[in-house]
């Protein structure tokens, strides 16, 4: 009896669990579904690992070598060093700075496999790609000095890769190519003066894992300054490269109506879903989804829908922005998206993508199918994404999902039917034409106030906060105070499901924002695309920082990542904060353990880049901060407040 009452109970506190993991109605409902079926998410295993590790926590364990590991007493009466002489400020920053080296290594290589294939392109040993937007690779070439007059596209486009190449390992102190093209003079000269101007993607990346190899870097400052020049890296290159070359080789985008969250599946269709970061892969897989020869084996299976292809993170993101395809959700909801039951195939590449899928698809009929050699998960079926033969390949891939369909199982499909329709894809050539081709208007409408100013506001989902919850007030308390949100990733999914992304959103908004919105037909929230195309917002935020004549740090601008996970977001948060901006945090990083590194963090950066981090759990009050940095920064620009 006794033991049936405590099983009540614990039933009982899951389902109040459920009901606070998310403010997107569709979680419950498929948490429940999963417990009633013996499966295992996220939000499940989140629960079993309480409580963490107070070491890791507050970033104070070091296992860097083999006398370790060693773990410092936040508290005084235990060890104060490690066995090495490291102290809490030495382990926790090498630590820090360790996340960071993998955020820049994972945009950097996303980059090359792009790069790569624009390479593959010129040369033509790559046939199924191509150069969608020539205005796009004549931009580039432009800002990066490269002459085009009297010069074929495929000449150009050679040029450009050539240099492309050479950003991740090239020799000599020449400051990077691409960040020397797209960054304003104010912060090269600042970077310069500091000593932290990156030379080489894969050679700043290096450096941070030598300097925090035992015995040599023990400095924080020293540290954290390597740090930053491995973001700036990361930003003004490798990120901003993946994010360059896509545009020219699938388009750049415009704003497209689109509808997002889980009730994109579809029942009668075989459901295919792509999830990752690389568009090489998602943007062919949407493509052969419409091959008649496929489309009608489904049919004969019984799809009388056909082939749908929805997205999930930020691979999602691309095929959204460039295809209308739909988006079924963020990081948070991949494993849900395969409970509906409904789900033929999750087609992968890499980055934010849990080992876990593998086991909750083996509770089903989905097929788990990695295509990378870099990413590899034991359980799933591995089918190489050949780039050479890339419309070949993914036809091979849809065709396995599309015969997976006879394996559904009628009885176990259960589809949410919440989606909403959202307007997304404004790049940074999308929001000038919406502006009539300036930012004079952008430029006046800050200067009188209708816009007190802009956030930047990044993904990631987690666990240990209400998911999309964080993403949605910050968001809403902006633009009520007239703050223009942009933003990428999984934020942009978020508001991609929680309307804020429909014009009619404009009604949320202060006055001053509102009647912009209004005028322009837009909302007042703009997706601009994957967490890789963070670069965007600091291509925008340098021409704006350049039209008014200030430096990158004078602008009315904050950053935020109110539900970050990701080391990539280490790396994004850090090289936002070395361009000078504002940059809130919702999660507490590992640094608590080190006063120094939180000193460094949160004020010391600001006296050296002008822009510093700020940590806060609660999202009303860091949109109050935000929006006080906002109002402090126009009271130094003599604008009205």
């Amino acid at each position: 009896m006794e033991g049936r009452m405590y099983e009540r109970l614990l039933r009982v506190m899951r389902r109040e669990f459920y009901q606070q993991a998310s403010v997107d109605p569709t979680v419950p409902q498929l948490l429940e579904k999963a417990e009633e079926e013996g499966v295992e998410t996220a939000w499940h295993r989140y629960l079993k690992q309480q409580p963490q590790c107070g070491f890791g926590l507050l970033g104070v364990c070091c296992k860097n070598c083999g006398m370790g590991p060693c773990r410092i007493d936040p508290f005084g009466y235990g060890p104060t060093k490690g066995v090495c002489g490291a102290d809490a400020d030495t382990i926790a920053t090498r630590n820090l700075m360790r996340a960071l080296a993998a955020g820049t290594a994972s945009h950097g290589d996303h980059a090359r496999d792009i790069v790569e294939v624009f390479r593959g392109m010129v040369e033509g040993w790559v046939k199924d790609y191509r150069i969608a937007d020539e205005q796009k690779l004549l931009g580039i070439a432009k800002a990066l000095g490269i002459e085009t007059e009297g010069k074929g596209i495929l000449e150009i486009a050679r040029e450009v890769v050539e240099i492309a190449e050479m950003e991740f390992g090239k020799p000599g102190e020449e400051p990077l190519r691409f960040l020397n093209a797209y960054a304003p003079a104010r912060r090269k000269s600042l970077w310069s003066k500091l000593g932290i101007m990156p030379r080489a993607i894969d050679r700043e990346v290096t450096e941070v894992m030598h300097r925090t190899h035992m015995g040599v870097d023990a400095d924080p400052l020293n540290l954290i300054a390597h740090g930053l020049r491995t973001a700036l890296a990361d930003g003004w290159s490798g990120s901003m490269m993946a994010t360059l070359f896509s545009d020219t080789m699938f388009g750049t985008p415009k704003p497209i109506k689109v509808m997002a969250n889980l009730g994109v599946l579809r029942e009668d269709a075989v459901n295919i879903m792509v999830h990752g970061h690389n568009p090489l892969l998602s943007m062919k897989i949407a493509e052969v989804a419409k091959d008649p020869e496929l489309v009608e084996l489904a049919k004969s299976l019984g799809a009388e829908g056909g082939v749908n292809v929805v997205g999930m993170c930020c691979t999602g993101n691309e095929v959204l922005m460039r295809l209308g395809i739909p988006i079924a959700g963020n990081f948070l909801q991949q494993e849900l998206a395969i409970v509906t039951g409904a789900l033929e195939a999750v087609v992968v590449d890499y980055q934010c993508i849990m080992p876990a899928l593998v086991d909750v698809a083996s509770c089903y009929h989905t097929k788990v199918i990695t295509t990378d050699p870099k990413a590899k998960v034991p359980g799933a079926i591995h089918m190489e994404f050949d780039k050479a033969r890339a419309t070949e390949s993914a036809k091979e891939i849809v065709k396995l999902a599309v015969e997976n369909f006879k394996n559904r199982v009628k009885e176990r499909v259960f589809i949410p039917k919440e989606r909403m329709e959202a307007v997304v894809g404004f790049s940074v050539e999308a929001i000038l034409s919406a502006l009539g081709g300036t930012l004079e208007p952008l430029a006046e409408a800050l200067r009188t106030g209708k816009i007190k100013g802009i956030a930047g506001v990044v993904g990631c989902t987690n666990p240990k906060v209400r998911q999309d919850s964080s993403l949605v007030t910050i968001t809403k308390e902006l633009i009520a105070n007239d703050v223009l949100v942009v933003g990428t990733g999984c934020w942009a999914i978020a508001m991609s499901k929680h309307g804020l992304f429909k014009p009619e959103a404009a009604e949320l908004a202060g006055s001053g924002l509102k009647e912009v919105c209004k005028a322009l037909g837009i909302p007042p929230a703009l997706h601009m695309g994957s967490c890789v195309d963070c670069s965007r917002m600091l291509i925008a935020l340098a021409a704006l920082a350049d039209h008014l004549g200030v430096d990158m740090s004078d602008l009315p601008v904050a950053g935020s990542a109110p539900e970050w996970y990701s080391e990539k977001a280490v790396a994004i948060g850090s090289y936002f904060v070395a361009s000078g901006l504002f940059v809130h945090l919702g999660v507490v990083p590992p640094v608590l353990g080190s006063p120094k590194l939180v000193e460094i963090l949160t004020k010391g950066a600001e006296e050296l880049v002008g822009g510093k981090f700020f940590v806060e759990t609660d999202p009303q009050k860091a949109a109050k901060a935000m929006i006080e940095h906002i109002r402090e920064k126009r009271r130094k620009l003599g604008w009205p407040l």
